[in-house]
């Protein structure tokens, strides 16, 4: 470690202030005496403060504001603090509380994070790009705010999103926090309220013709590769055709990924794997709908018939397997209004705009629900799905809270206690005449950062499909027998990190597998992952200080 700064530019430099807890040493070698309490602490005294203070906020929001205002001033203690308690801190630092913090950002503003790079800088990007302090980044997480979550169009406002994205790299898998870059690439927004609200952070003006935005995206991904040649780009709630069309332009020449796209379809793989042992059946014999025909629901189908494939089925009968269902009604042959990567879950079959006909008339064993449009699973629905299956299979994905299309207790209900439910978002236990479900969160969590890890500790040239599909059969092998009787599809949050681990192990194994990694094999993979985890630990300063002057 290199220490450059001295007195109060090195406490306000959050990667090394530690407040109270500077030894006399390091106070004395650094300048800070008389700059900080005489008082020296133990990082668990300080953790404590931090839990009686957030005690005693009221809402979700005021803890997540405080929170950011931890990590604005102390990187490490903020680290300590969420991966302590990961179950409790993750739904305030992320989804749900994450959704009410993005449509508020330029009202509870405080200090810039990240970058913030606008269609204005054409021509320059590489220039606003080595303005970046840290010049080995290793993952870029970049939206333009054009769908964030299911809010629709937030435009700057969702410049939160790739904030705590890259906060759950290093909560969930250990990345560390020094190599990781947010972004928003502001292309404007469509957004009446924002093009009006004088606190909004962004550009003022409508978004430009979709050719407009690639080319500009075109020079920032260029940029990118020399400015940080062992960069991979994740890219992060960018509108869904948009989502898919530029994952398509890039992913074969670039270390480039879309979480979107190919996260949700991993966690929610993992879910089908899981709900499949619970029933008792393979993939293969499932039978798949789909409410939702954006770029998650495509993604997902996508990724399920990679999986399929794998398990040797043709290309054609994995997609016969797939329906999907969206705003306009069943995806079928006769629609003209389909995009190009919709077509091939447009089957023959007769019309209908009524989802409950379509149960009735495809019969499948799954419907996952992408819709973003809340209680879209009506009593019908559910019903519907029982009447058809023994053990239907309710994947309700859509977040916040308010978008789940139902919710475990109604899954549970009409389904008379049948359905294997997960969301989301996170759900508490249910109980139903005398039995206790335990609703599983299908959330991105423990997916991305694991592939994020296995491609930091790799540094892999590209990024795959098959490494989500790795990662989705990562996360279903860790669920214990006596939890998936219980219903629970995905691991528990508590051990999310040692999750992340072995699954990140699983995927950096295909990398080396599949000649993209940058770095020499090693012999045991799962050490080799370890290696690389970040411990949020205060080092010693003064020692590595003197170190530096010898």
């Amino acid at each position: 470690m290199t220490i450059s700064k001295q007195g109060m530019e090195l406490l306000l430099d959050p990667s090394l202030n530690r407040s109270t807890a500077f030894t006399e040493a390091e106070k004395q070698s650094l300048g800070i005496v008389g700059l900080v309490p005489d008082a020296i602490e133990t990082m668990d005294v300080q953790l404590s403060r931090v839990m009686m203070q957030l005690g005693h906020k009221t809402a979700d929001l005021d803890r997540y504001i405080y929170l950011v205002n931890l990590l604005d001033h102390n990187e490490t203690l903020f680290y300590r603090t969420i991966m302590s308690d990961p179950a409790r801190f993750l739904p305030i630092v992320y989804d749900p509380t994450i959704g009410e913090a993005c449509l508020k950002f330029g009202h509870i503003y405080r200090q810039t994070r990240g970058m913030y790079l606008s269609m204005t800088r054409r021509g320059d990007v590489k220039g606003v790009l080595r303005n970046w302090p840290q010049k080995d980044v290793r993952v870029i997480c970049v939206t333009n705010g054009g769908r964030i979550l299911g809010l629709g169009d937030l435009g700057a406002n969702g410049a939160g999103i790739p904030i705590g994205k890259l906060q759950l790299y290093t909560a969930c898998a250990g990345v560390p926090p020094q190599y990781l870059l947010p972004m928003y690439l502001d292309a404007g927004t469509n957004n009446e309220k924002y093009l009006h609200d004088p606190l909004y952070l962004g550009m003022q003006k409508t978004r430009p013709p979709r050719e407009e935005l690639y080319s500009f995206v075109d020079e920032f991904v260029e940029a990118v590769q020399e400015v940080f040649p062992r960069c991979c780009i994740h890219f992060e709630d960018w509108t869904g055709v948009d989502a898919v069309h530029l994952l398509q332009r890039y992913r074969d020449k670039y270390c480039v990924y879309n979480d979107d796209v190919q996260g949700t379809a991993g966690i929610t793989l993992a879910g089908m794997i899981n709900a499949a042992k619970i029933k008792g059946t393979n993939l293969k014999d499932e039978k798949y709908l789909f409410l939702g025909a954006g770029s998650a629901g495509i993604g997902l189908a996508n990724l399920l018939c990679s999986a399929l494939v794998a398990q040797g089925m043709t290309l054609k009968d994995a997609q016969s397997r797939v329906y999907m269902f969206d705003v306009n009604g069943l995806l079928e042959s006769t629609r003209t209004d389909l995009v190009d990567f919709q077509k091939p879950y447009a089957h023959k079959h007769a019309a209908t705009r009524d989802f409950v006909t379509a149960i009735e008339s495809i019969k499948p064993t799954t419907i996952i629900g992408v819709s973003t449009v809340g209680g879209a699973f009506t009593q019908a629905v559910i019903e519907a799905m029982s009447h058809i299956n023994d053990r239907p299979v309710v994947l309700a994905l859509s977040n916040p809270t308010e978008k789940a299309e139902c919710t475990p207790e109604q899954a549970y209900t009409w389904s008379k206690g049948k359905a294997i439910y997960a969301a989301g978002v996170q759900f508490p236990p249910v109980q139903l005449n005398g039995q206790t479900f335990l609703p599983g969160q299908a959330n991105n969590f423990y997916i991305f950062p694991a592939v994020g890890m296995a491609i930091f500790a790799t540094q892999a040239l590209r990024v795959t499909d098959e490494m989500f599909i790795e990662a989705a059969a990562g996360v279903a092998d860790q669920v214990a027998p006596e939890l998936l009787k219980q219903g629970l599809l995905y691991p528990l949050q508590a051990n999310i990190l040692e999750t992340e681990i072995q699954t990140a192990a699983r995927v950096a194994k295909l990398v080396f597998d599949s000649d993209l990694a940058r770095v020499p094999r090693p012999a045991d993979m799962v050490m080799f992952i370890r290696s690389q985890v970040y411990k949020p630990e205060y080092t010693d300063l003064a020692t590595a200080k003197a170190a530096q002057a010898a």
